[in-house]
């Protein structure tokens, strides 16, 4: 596959690992946005994995690879938004399928179940991985309808969020947050601020 925007993410269980992912994604090609963590410092994965899963919603990355400790938490945050198909892969041969069978665009893997030989294995099966249509699409499609029927409309515009990663982009840059009512405060940044 050339070379296409992945997003990338972990929590502090798949923080090693995604340095491998990242490394292996840039080699091949592909431009890479990280969204977190940026450290092996225990954090809620939900901070990271969200924003990450969030742009492939919005059709600001084409694709996501999320790393946790075994890969299903991620799958579950990143399957709750709209245009987003995430699989858990530790293998190869579930990677193979993810791509091939249910053109998933969101891959996630556990940082705690495999090594950097089997992560490079599972994601060169997945972003190689071409869907093969027929049988295959009209499944797919079947699921879109379900998705359509059961999460929130892609036209309608996410909630914005704040995670521990913007306060310190914030604070970084010496910039003021602006929140409103509708903001979600994410629960690692309401730890650190109430």
């Amino acid at each position: 596959m050339s070379g296409v925007k992945i997003a990338i993410a972990s929590d502090h269980a798949g923080f090693a690992l995604k340095h491998f992912v990242r490394s292996w994604l840039e080699a091949a090609g592909h431009e890479v946005e990280d969204f977190g963590c940026r450290s092996p410092e225990p954090v809620d994965f939900t901070d990271y994995v969200y924003p990450a899963a969030l742009a492939v919603s919005e059709r600001r990355a084409e694709r996501a690879v999320l790393v946790d400790g075994a890969g299903y938490p991620s799958a579950i945050v990143a399957n709750l938004l709209p245009n987003v198909f995430a699989a858990v892969a530790n293998d190869v041969v579930s990677a193979g399928f993810a791509r091939t069978h249910s053109d998933t665009n969101v891959l996630c893997m556990g940082g705690k179940i495999i090594g950097e030989g089997t992560a490079g294995e599972v994601l060169a099966a997945w972003m190689n991985g071409k869907f093969l249509g027929g049988k295959y699409a009209n499944r797919v499609e079947k699921l879109k309808a379900l998705a359509a029927r059961h999460r929130p409309s892609g036209a309608s515009k996410p909630l914005p969020v704040l995670t521990v990663q913007d306060l310190r982009d914030a604070v970084a840059r010496r910039q003021a947050l602006l929140l409103d009512e509708r903001t979600i405060i994410t629960p690692s940044v309401r730890d650190l601020l109430f």
